[in-house]
């Protein structure tokens, strides 16, 4: 009887993922994807511009009152994010 080397596809794509070390790129991305479901549509519809960098989330908002409002919630939406994820992507926001 013949030997195969069948696997599922998702775990193809993990093994891809992890081989090429983009596992972490890919949950910043599900992280900024996530940030309207977790901030509301109105705090989303005022930021401008969302990026990781050391795992700090650097966003940029239009309203300074806002950013102001948002400053005593990050601990909250830190957690919020990355258990949206699954995982720690981000340990801090600085609000621009």
């Amino acid at each position: 009887m013949p030997r195969t080397n069948e696997q599922s596809l998702g775990d193809v794509i993990r093994e891809f993922l992890h081989a090429y070390n983009l596992e972490e790129k890919l949950n910043e991305q599900r992280l900024m994807k996530s940030w309207e479901a977790i901030v509301g549509k109105m705090v989303a519809k005022h930021t401008k511009n969302l990026y990781i960098h050391n795992k700090v989330l650097f966003v940029q908002m239009d309203s300074s009152a806002l950013k102001n409002e948002l400053v005593y919630s990050v601990g909250k939406i830190i957690g919020d994010l990355n258990r949206e994820v699954g995982t720690v992507v981000i340990s801090d926001i600085v609000f621009k």
